[in-house]
């Protein structure tokens, strides 16, 4: 049996439990309860205690290590998602970017056999029916109208292992596309967008589960006089209708926007994701995602562009920096911040059954880490991890 004891943040109503005790002896967690409550032998505290968290959970990662998913082979794929699940992320969904029909076939093929090795937890296709508008670090010509016959067949060739969709509203046929994802019980996530509010509206009706692909960046800006995109977004987000993704690595988010959206549309809406692509956790330098050359200077990842403008071009943070990022820097309370990084990404991706949670009965996905939130040790399905 293992027996981990220090402050238990079990990401559900029980909340923290200042002096508790997590324990397993196989995939599953046995007992989740304060240390006084044990009838095992206890590990004895000694110094500052640990903090124990579920698993973190990524549902939106374009790689890292050095190695992107929409560019790498087999071996980089497990590569990347070792180096997540080393850093606490034991639930990892791969993205990828717009690709030709081809192109996407290929990385599902690819990336499915990972979901079916236990590496990752499912896809996200990130495009390609976006706005060309707002392309991000997406090739503008890769970006099509939708197809809801090129969707069904991607759907298809995925068997299931397809989680996650990133869609415009304003695409062709955006209504067809929508009941392909719901039919597949599939995420819609909405985003690389610049629809109007009232298309938004019809747009998170339509769908089932229903995301907001980074919410932010990517969409034009709010401005109160002209209710657009990310005015129905938040709205939504704010009656829980939708879980909107939030990059809280100080890059793509400033920090009080950050404590600003956990104050108004609360932890159960918001899913913490990195966006991360290969140079996270890398030296600076000259990268890829996709096809797209990327310049990463001072950890912060852009298009390569001579004039120094290009745009941010993906992530570099893992899930804990961004989980302590959003502690230390954001203002969020411990608490608050597990639920974004665990519980609701568990619920949206539709597993709150097994992970996402410190739970007797759910999986043994457990991450310790230091007072600073600096892991210390990774367990995933009861065993430990050694990257």
């Amino acid at each position: 049996m293992t027996t981990l004891r220090g402050r238990v943040v079990t990401a559900t109503g029980a909340g923290e439990l200042a002096d508790g005790v997590v324990s397993f002896r196989g995939p599953l967690l046995d007992f989740v309860g304060p240390a006084a409550e044990f009838d095992g032998e206890l590990p004895e505290l000694v110094g500052e205690p640990s903090i124990l968290l579920p698993g973190l959970i990524d549902v939106h990662c374009h790689g890292g290590g050095g190695f992107g998913f929409p560019e790498t082979d087999y071996d980089g794929v497990v590569a990347a998602a070792s180096f997540h699940l080393g850093r606490g992320t034991t639930t990892l969904v791969a993205s990828l970017v717009s690709g030709t029909e081809a192109e996407l076939v290929e990385k599902i093929d690819l990336l499915g056999r990972a979901v079916d090795a236990g590496w990752l937890a499912g896809i996200h296709l990130e495009g390609p029916f976006i706005s060309e508008h707002r392309p991000g670090a997406h090739d503008p010509e890769r970006i099509v109208p939708g197809d809801p016959a090129m969707l069904r067949r991607l759907l298809e060739r995925g068997g299931g292992r397809i989680v996650s969709v990133t869609i415009a509203p304003e695409t062709s046929n955006f209504d067809d596309l929508a009941d392909l994802l719901n039919a597949a019980d599939t995420v819609l996530s909405l985003g690389h967008t610049v629809a109007d509010y009232d298309s938004t509206v019809r747009a998170i009706r339509r769908g089932g589960r229903v995301s907001i692909t980074h919410l932010f960046n990517a969409m034009p800006a709010l401005a109160h006089r002209d209710a657009n995109f990310l005015t129905a977004a938040m709205a939504a987000a704010g009656r829980g209708d939708v879980v909107a993704e939030v990059i809280a690595d100080g890059v793509h988010l400033a920090d009080g926007t950050v404590r600003m959206v956990f104050d108004t549309l609360g932890a159960d809406n918001l899913a913490l994701i990195t966006d991360a692509m290969a140079a996270a956790g890398m030296p600076d330098g000259r990268y890829r995602l996709g096809i797209m050359d990327v310049v990463v200077a001072e950890g912060v990842s852009r298009l390569y562009d001579p004039a120094g403008e290009g745009a941010i071009a993906g992530g570099t943070a893992t899930a804990a920096d961004v989980l302590r990022r959003t502690v230390f820097h954001a203002g969020v309370d411990l608490t608050t911040a597990a639920t974004a990084a665990c519980a609701t990404p568990a619920r949206l991706l539709g597993i709150a059954d097994r992970v996402g949670a410190l739970r007797p009965g759910l999986r043994a996905d457990v991450l310790v880490t230091d007072s600073r939130l600096n892991p210390v040790n990774v367990y995933k399905d009861g065993l430990p991890w050694n990257s």
